[in-house]
């Protein structure tokens, strides 16, 4: 006899098999965008040593970052119009095309544009990948489910730097790309069989003009932030004119998804409760998760003086808190219906995180304090980053999942832009004065300096970096302010969730 679950979102059954089967799908789409989303990091330095073009190296991530941003709630919409199914498997496709353009790249600017067109596949992924939780389980059965994505998710990202060290270690660097070719495969034949799941179609209009405005004010801004400070200066008219198309652009984009006969991002859902306190929140979490965090490699690294791949074990404590933490969350919250609470408490714990941080020193000893610290954050973020996600999916409608799914991961991934950008030019601002920029270009080469130069660079990199950590306090502080105002409304079952007629995908 075949066992089914009570009814899902969308107004129909299925078996745990098929349900496990999602997951899997899921999963295998997910990790190819979280592993890639750091697994580079580490082979940067070689890629650049072969390839030349060392004035592009952070374009690399740049590129990645600013598509995967402006791509995320596009294919959230469209997914909500032409379903789940199609959507994952062409961000599949597009992330696997982009991965061979990386892995045969002859120039940086070649693999700065291949990069780019990963980042369309990667915001796809995640986009539509929590959508398409959302459409199989229940808010009040979601909350498990969602801390066990969260924990892959970040597990995944944690590790990236692991592996990409063991492969530049012992292959060519073009395998770190080449390599989500087989794994594309695989999650294309999954997700072939497993995710032809019913949904509600809907005749509508895809809202392109809506969407190439948000590209363009994105675009800007994020190009303003990473080019000023370093390239240009922050008073320079190439920095202002940045600014200023962004402004301009975000604010044409606002007065037409106004009027927008079915706009990209619905303004009615920014003004429900539970979003106009999501989205925020997404906002400071993510700065602070993907920007300041984002340094604790660079401290084992150029300070501590261990390779990548070590660095990349050292970070295993935040892997594994946050897995710990978002899976027992997510039980929990499924148990008694209450998600408020985990937000403002992971909150103060994070800040904590980054408390003990900024006391990290260059001596040795400091390492423990450093894998402390990051264990501490990850317990923290394991609290907050499935809570944003299960508080709007509950919060609309089984038609707009797609959509909400994708503007939580769409603010959150703006805010690590952001963040980057922003703790990218604290950190900059640090070291000018202190130290010569070229001795810090390659931090895991300052151990090898001459005895005075190299105390003076370890110094000067430290600082910095204790600086980045600790101007996160302020802004995790603020996210706990911002947290107290969710509200906690009722974990909905799937019969209670309105749902339209289910055409096959």
């Amino acid at each position: 006899m075949t066992e089914t679950l009570t009814s899902t979102p969308m107004g129909v059954e299925i078996t745990k098999r098929q349900l496990y089967l999602v997951f899997a799908g899921v999963i295998s789409g997910l990790a190819l965008s979280a592993l890639d989303g750091t697994i580079v990091n580490t082979a940067l330095a070689t890629i650049v040593g072969e390839l030349g073009g060392i004035k592009y190296y952070a374009w690399v991530g740049t590129a990645y970052m600013l598509t995967s941003t402006t791509s995320t709630p596009l294919f959230g919409k469209l997914s909500d119009l032409y379903g789940r199914r199609r959507l994952f498997q062409a961000a599949i496709v597009i992330f696997a095309t982009g991965s061979v353009l990386c892995g045969i790249a002859q120039s940086m600017w070649q693999l700065v544009v291949a990069r780019g067109v990963q980042g369309i596949g990667g915001g796809g992924l995640m986009a539509v990948a929590f959508a398409i939780i959302g459409d199989v389980v229940a808010p009040r059965e979601r909350g498990k489910y969602m801390g066990l994505i969260t924990s892959i998710f970040t597990f995944s990202s944690v590790v990236g730097p692991l592996i990409g060290g063991f492969i530049v270690d012992n292959t060519s660097w073009r395998w770190i790309f080449l390599v989500n070719v087989p794994v594309a495969m695989v999650a294309i034949a999954i997700t072939n069989k497993s995710l032809r799941l019913p949904f509600a179609r809907q005749q509508r209009k895809v809202d392109f003009l809506g969407a190439t405005l948000l590209v363009f004010s994105v675009t800007t801004l994020l190009l303003g932030l990473s080019w000023t400070g370093d390239e240009y200066g922050w008073l320079s008219a190439p920095t202002i004119a940045f600014f200023a198309a962004a402004i301009v652009g975000t604010v044409a984009f606002i007065r037409w998804e106004a009027v927008a006969p079915e706009p990209i991002i619905p303004l009615s859902m920014l003004r429900i409760d539970t979003v106009k306190v999501v989205v925020p929140l997404m906002i400071l979490i993510g700065a602070v998760f993907y920007g300041a965090n984002a340094f604790m490699p660079l401290f084992l690294q150029g300070v501590t003086g261990v390779s990548a791949t070590n660095s990349g074990l050292l970070l295993v404590p935040l892997a594994v808190s946050v897995a710990i933490t978002a899976t027992t969350i997510g039980r929990i919250t499924s148990r008694t219906g209450t998600y408020k609470i985990w937000s403002p408490i992971g909150c103060a714990i994070t800040a904590v995180g980054f408390g003990m941080a900024s006391f990290l020193d260059s001596s040795h000893g400091y390492l423990y304090l450093a894998m402390a610290a990051s264990f501490t954050l990850g317990v923290g973020m394991g609290m907050i980053m499935p809570t944003g996600t299960l508080a709007v999916q509950n919060a609309v409608e089984a038609s707009e999942m797609g959509t909400a799914s994708s503007v939580v991961v769409f603010m959150r991934q703006l805010g690590g832009a952001v963040g980057l950008a922003a703790f990218g030019a604290l950190f900059a601002n640090q070291l000018n004065g202190r130290v010569d920029p070229k001795l810090v270009q390659a931090p895991r080469m300052i151990k090898k300096l001459p005895s005075p130069i190299r105390e003076t660079a370890l110094d000067a990199l430290t600082h910095a970096i204790v600086v980045v950590f600790r101007g996160a306090i302020p802004l995790i502080v603020l996210a706990f302010v911002v947290a107290l105002a969710m509200p906690n409304r009722p974990l909905r079952s799937a019969e209670s969730m309105k749902a339209g007629t289910p055409s096959v995908d």
